[in-house]
This record gives C-alpha cells, structure tokens and sequence, in this order.
C-alpha cells in the first residue's frame, strides 16, 4: 500500500503522508528521494541520483527526511483498521434522512439518474400521513444523536410545497419532544420558485442546492421543459433571488452536472463565479456506458485539464480577493471529517437512508427503485438487518483497491450506488469516478496549501 502520495501541481511538488494526513510542500530534491512504499537506503539514492544532486545535499536532505519519519509525520504507519473494525459493531443510528417528498418533475434532464423523476415507478406525491410518519421514524432511530438531517428531495420537492409546509412544521413540534435539532435542506429546480415560497425556504432551510448547468447553451441543451424548451432564463432570475436573500449564517449553493457534452465545465463553473455566486458545484454526470452523455476513460485529459483550469482561477481570485468555494474543492488539511466518517463515508444504508412516498426505506435516494435494496418500510422499520450490516461494513478497509489507495481518507471508498452499478459490487469502486476524485484532492489540497493564512 502507499504511505505517501507525490504529485506536482502549477510546477509546485507536494508530498502527503497517506495516514497521519501531514502535507509536506517540498524541493526538488526531496520530491525524487521519496518513494511511495518506503525509504530507501541512502547508499541506493546516492548511486540513482549522483548524476542530478550533490552527495552532499543527497546526505543532508536524508537526513531531514529521516526526522520527519522519526517525528511520524512521514511513512507513518496505519491508525485507523482498528476502529473500523470496532465502529462496524456498533449498533447504527441514522442520522441523516432523505426525504423523497414526490416521484415527479416539471423538468426532463437529459441526464436524470431517477428517471426523469419517476424513479422507474409511478408519478406520485408524499403523503402527509407518510411524511410525518417519517419524521417519527428518525427521530425514534437517531438514539443519542442530538443533530438529524433531513433533504426534502424529489423530483422536485416545490411540486408539493404546502404539503412541506405541513411536515416541517409538524417535525419542528416532535424535534422538542425528543429533544433533538432536525436541519432541514432541500434540493430544487428552482422553477416554481416565488417570493412566498423563497420567504419560506430561506426561514426553514438551513441549506439549499439551486441546480442550474452553467452557460446557457450548456444548461438548454439537457436542463429542459416538459415541451424540449431550455429553462436558463427561466431559473437564473429566480435562483439569483433566492441567493441575494441568504445571510452570511444561511448555506447554499448553486450545482450543475457537466456531460459528455461539456467537458470544457470550467467555463460553466467561471460563468457561475462572474454571476457572483460564491457557493459553486459543477459535478460529473454519472451514467451506464452507452448512455451518450456518460464520461468515458478517453475524456480524463480533458476533465483534468478543467480542474488545473480552475485551480489556477481560483488562486488567482483568491488573491484579487474575488474567491468563491468551489464544493468539490473543499478539503480541511487539519482534521476534517471524524475518522469513522473518513473510514466509511456518507454511512448510507446505516446512518442515512432514503424514504419514498410510499414510505419504503432504501440505502439512499440512488438505490430508491431497486427492489433488491428495499430495507424496510416506516410502519415495520427496517427489516433488513442483513443489508444494513453489508453496508456498515462497506468501508475502505472491506475494498481491496481503497487499502492500497493514497486517497481513501479523503473519498471514504466513493459512492456505494456508484460501486454497484458499475460494478455489481459495492467494493469494487467505480474506477472513472475514482480518478476524477483524487484529481479534484490534489487541486484541493495545493489550492488549500497556497491559500492557508495568505
């Protein structure tokens, strides 16, 4: 397995170190001396490199590596096996709910993964009986867990505004009961947005994910009506609106999906920036092979390119002091997440999962439809205990490649829908989706350590 991680970005070398996450920005010299396995002998590196560096600097510089692994902030051993191992005992608690409020959209994306919002079922809308019961339902399973997320998802959730107004405010009645802080998010289109409804949303959403493609060619050509017409002119006002009236304090941002068609997405992300959103995602599409809007193996350059494209726009603004985030970018070179989430993830199937309209209770919103990932239901709780443990134990240290894998405290293992399908198995990560990932870490991380306390 690696210990460390080398790479190079804007002519900068960087070394990370796979376990304690130390982050080392260093010379040349130090960069060709380091390999990723293991230290080697000095005598070796002396033969390999007499022809590039000095014996000299080759014994001084050793040396200086030779204190940071003494220091154990490189080829530092394993931490964490242990604890994934204990944490997969525990008994889970969900934490996080999406609530799909309808099986239904006034849009038809070209690209939709829930099958233009009917997630190959039936157009249908969420009780409020359903929803309330919902509601119970996590609040009777989050056990000692104070903080409960709950997305209002769809479709798009606007369809059945009055009946989201009806579960908020019933969830905001039981969360003191059981002394609990239920967060509410929702994702939307944008286009039945209104000055009621944007009221409503900036008072009770503690996040809000405003979906729009970017340029509006880009966005026209897949983001469409009911009758094939674009929806840019329609949304853009409306999501620029709803941007304004947030606070500091309040969370959004807008998101897009890049395609086949638009591998040149940094110039959506800029269009987004020069708009003046300062909360940004542009995220690839994620579709089978044959679809004609899926990335390919042969597109990486391209998409790479894109991301050294945007690093070096946003350095550039960070120092103009016109920066704006950019969600797959974040990164927190001090911490971070908690070890178990860095383990395991987004803990779909055990802490998270995903309620239809009828009530059905799947992993998450990406296995809603697929019968053989039904896990239970809101009137008999989840029934699949089975499934739920094949979950909890999906973590990095149950993915033979994550083991090996420089950049598995930073994806946890990638998305477990993504895994199985393209894989059939949910530790078998998907492999485009996995060099895109730790493209987007090495910007992230040089972008972080070029911006620290500057």
């Amino acid at each position: 397995m690696s210990l460390i991680h080398k790479f190079i970005q804007d002519n900068e070398h960087y070394v990370i170190d796979v376990n304690s996450g130390a982050l080392h920005m260093v010379d040349e010299i130090v960069y060709d001396l380091l390999d990723e396995n293991e230290l080697r002998k000095k005598e070796d590196l002396i033969e390999d490199f007499k022809n590039k560096y000095s014996i000299e600097d080759i014994n001084e510089v050793y040396d200086e590596i030779q204190s940071l692994v003494q220091g154990e902030t490189l080829y530092t051993g394993d931490l964490y096996e242990s604890i994934a191992l204990s944490g997969a005992k525990e008994e889970p608690y969900i934490k996080a709910l999406c609530l799909n409020i309808i099986h239904d959209c006034n849009l038809r994306c070209k690209y939709c993964f829930a099958d233009e919002g009917e997630y190959h079922g039936a157009r249908k809308a969420m009780s409020v009986e359903v929803g309330k019961k919902a509601i119970d339902f996590v609040l009777e399973k989050s056990g000692p867990r104070k903080n409960i997320e709950i997305d209002l998802f769809g479709g798009e959730p606007l369809m059945a505004f009055e009946m989201i107004k009806e579960i908020v405010a019933y969830a905001r009645v039981q969360e003191k009961i059981y002394k609990k802080s239920i967060r509410f998010t929702m994702t939307t289109n944008a286009t039945l947005l209104n000055d009621e409804i944007m009221k409503y949303m900036d008072e009770n959403m503690g996040n809000i994910v405003l979906s729009i493609d970017g340029r509006k060619a880009v966005n026209d050509k897949v983001r469409v009506k009911v009758d094939g017409s674009g929806s840019y002119d329609n949304i853009l006002p409306k999501i620029k609106k709803m941007v304004d009236m947030r606070d500091k304090s309040k969370q959004y941002y807008v998101r897009g999906t890049f395609t086949r068609d638009n591998t040149d997405f940094f110039e959506d992300i800029e269009h987004m920036a020069d708009l003046g959103f300062k909360e940004i995602s542009i995220e690839p599409v994620v579709l089978p092979p044959e679809h004609k809007l899926s990335l390919r193996e042969e597109d990486l350059p391209v998409i790479f390119e894109q991301y050294d494209k945007l690093y070096a726009d946003m350095l550039k603004r960070h120092k103009d002091g016109t920066s704006f985030k950019f969600y797959h970018f974040n990164i927190d070179l001090q911490g971070g997440p908690c070890v178990y989430k860095r383990i395991a993830g987004c803990g779909a199937g055990h802490e998270y999962v995903a309620i239809t309209p009828d009530g059905d209770i799947y992993p998450c919103h990406q296995f809603v439809g697929n019968k053989d990932f039904l896990i239970g239901d809101i009137y008999h709780g989840i029934t699949n205990k089975k499934m739920v443990k094949e979950f909890k134990e999906a973590h990095i240290y149950n993915k033979p490649t994550c083991t090996k894998c420089w950049a598995k405290f930073y994806c946890s293992g990638g998305c477990q829908a993504n895994n199985y399908n393209f894989n059939g198995d949910m530790h078998i990560p998907y492999e485009i989706g996995c060099k895109m990932q730790k493209k987007r870490i090495e910007c992230a991380i040089a972008l972080k350590a070029q911006t620290m306390n500057k």
